[in-house]
């Protein structure tokens, strides 16, 4: 059995192509995503892999229907082709029931694996360089070092307490702790171990 699966894009909100395209190709059923690639769900995707059975073929007008990411695309294949499910592609002319329909998803492959390791390098790249330059990974803090400083001069005065500083600069009282000991310690003179106390 011939199922199709077709979606709107952004760009084309018309469907006419796509349907008349799998119909004259033979599909016997049609599932239609009425929603744009920006949504995440697609029911209708899905609803379409649940009904496919071993034996049927998936049938796309464009590869970019189907999958929104080359890794996505990989994926959706490699699941079908476990399942012993065919599919094809009418723009591109892939056929994964042909031999040279299945190399060209081989080589799919390798380029996504080729392409997900780029990604990686270049992220791991990119922190080691960060670090160099001492900027440190993770979130925010919630106190800037000019907000330390001033909790820290407020502080000074015996009639303000820790829970108006954090009050005030809108933290706990375990977060401006956790501020006031970081600032210090960064601020720390270096003393060698002879000297230290």
């Amino acid at each position: 059995m011939i199922i199709g699966y077709a979606r709107v894009s952004t760009q084309d909100q018309n469907p006419e192509l796509q349907l008349d395209a799998l119909t004259s190709s033979g599909c016997e059923q049609i599932f239609h995503e009425k929603v744009t690639g920006k949504f995440r769900d697609r029911p209708e995707l899905a609803a379409c892999m649940r009904s496919l059975q071993e034996g049927d073929t998936l049938l796309v007008w464009k590869l970019d229907r189907l999958a929104r990411s080359l890794k996505d695309l990989v994926d959706i294949v490699d699941d079908l082709n476990r399942r012993g499910i065919g599919f094809r592609s009418l723009t591109e002319s892939i056929d994964t029931t042909s031999t040279g329909g299945r190399l060209v998803f081989h080589i799919f492959g390798a380029l996504a694996e080729f392409e997900h390791s780029l990604i990686r390098e270049r992220t791991i790249a990119g922190l080691t360089a960060a670090r160099a330059r001492g900027r440190r990974g993770g979130r925010k803090p919630a106190m800037s070092t000019t907000d330390i400083r001033k909790a820290a001069a407020m502080l000074s005065d015996p009639h303000i307490t820790k829970t108006e500083v954090a009050k005030h600069f809108g933290v706990s009282r375990v977060t401006l702790n956790a501020a006031l000991a970081r600032e210090s310690h960064d601020t720390m003179p270096f003393s060698s171990p002879a000297t230290a106390s």
